[in-house]
């Protein structure tokens, strides 16, 4: 069944949030909390000095870190966020739906609202999304994408192609980070599958009661983001949640679930949620590089700590279990 789609929820004007997207006490987000910890590194990509432990120390401690001086075109980061808000605020309803995904299948292409769910039952996400099919360029098709504003879809094939080269630098640079050789984890991963979701996040009246994006790890190899000026990003560090700062100019950089494999564990994958606000919509966009669904992953380490995987098997375990933090890479453990 179709979820109502979350920004039709929040144009009613309610001052309540419908019973299925109010978290449980325990997932509930703190927003009054002062956040004076310091947060995820900012990592210049044009300064070579100490540039691989600047990179080993963020994989190590969270997981994740923001990138500035990365050869992506600020311009088209710009362009990215507007094309997203463009789609989400311009236009009319009944032509969103035209492009809607097939709720029935985890991760179809298209506009929607329900992708993290494992049944009826899971608490739902405050937020709307459109995913892209971008790589391989067998997958990429065009016509499944919005033909508004008139350069969407050549926004969003420019940006892929940005990201797949910058996926591939980064990759390399937490492969050379552990002594490995610079191709040695892009090698396991084999090609990019690459989807790009532009998430929106409507203004939401109780925010203290739902997520934007509940607490997950990524369960590919590596997922470059960006945010609007809002900010909304949480990284779970050291048993809590910590802001990541919205910079215009810089990607966020999180390690996701095959790296920790690959990695042996050097590296964690870092595990992320988005909060809402009642005053402002935000908008951030990510893009996911995974492996083939044929594609065995595992440790370029030894002794291994975790078992191997097809990597098509870890995604149908994802989508059956649910998120919920990282269990579905724990069990991998040996």
């Amino acid at each position: 069944m179709e979820t109502l789609r979350v920004q039709l929820l929040a144009e009613k004007g309610e001052t309540s949030i419908p019973s299925q997207y109010v978290q449980p006490p325990e997932t509930r987000p703190q927003i009054e909390k002062p956040n004076v910890k310091v947060g995820v590194s900012v990592i210049d990509l044009k300064s070579r000095t100490n540039l691989l432990d600047e990179v080993k120390k963020a994989c190590k401690e969270w997981g994740a870190f923001q990138v500035i001086n990365h050869k992506v075109p600020i311009n088209l980061l710009d362009d990215m966020r507007r094309v997203g808000r463009s789609f989400f605020e311009d236009r009319k309803m009944e032509e969103k739906l035209r492009y809607s995904c097939d709720s029935a299948s985890p991760a179809s292409e298209g506009y929607g609202s329900r992708m993290l769910v494992a049944s009826n039952d899971t608490v739902l996400d405050w937020r709307d999304y459109f995913d892209h099919h971008t790589l391989p360029l067998s997958r990429r098709n065009p016509s499944h994408w919005p033909d508004s504003p008139a350069d969407y879809r050549k926004v969003v094939a420019e940006y892929s192609d940005h990201m797949k080269a910058l996926a591939q630098e980064l990759l390399g640079l937490v492969s050379e980070s552990l002594g490995m050789t610079c191709q040695c984890i892009e090698n396991v991963v084999g090609e990019f599958y690459q989807n790009i979701t532009i998430s929106y996040y409507p203004p939401c009246p109780q925010p203290e009661l739902t997520l934007g994006l509940q607490s997950h790890s990524d369960f590919g190899a590596i997922t470059l983001l960006i945010q609007d000026d809002v900010g909304g990003l949480e990284v779970f560090n050291n048993g809590e949640w910590v802001s990541v700062n919205p910079i215009s100019s810089a990607i966020c950089v999180i390690l996701a679930d095959q790296t920790e494999i690959i990695t042996n564990g050097e590296y964690r994958s870092a595990q992320h949620r988005a909060v809402t606000n009642a005053g402002r919509s935000r908008l951030s966009v990510a893009t996911f590089h995974d492996p083939a669904k044929t594609r065995q992953i595992s440790p370029a380490f030894h002794p291994p700590r975790y078992h191997p995987v097809i990597y098509g098997d870890y995604v149908s375990s994802w989508y059956t279990k649910g998120p919920e933090g990282k269990r579905n890479l724990d069990a991998l453990l040996i």
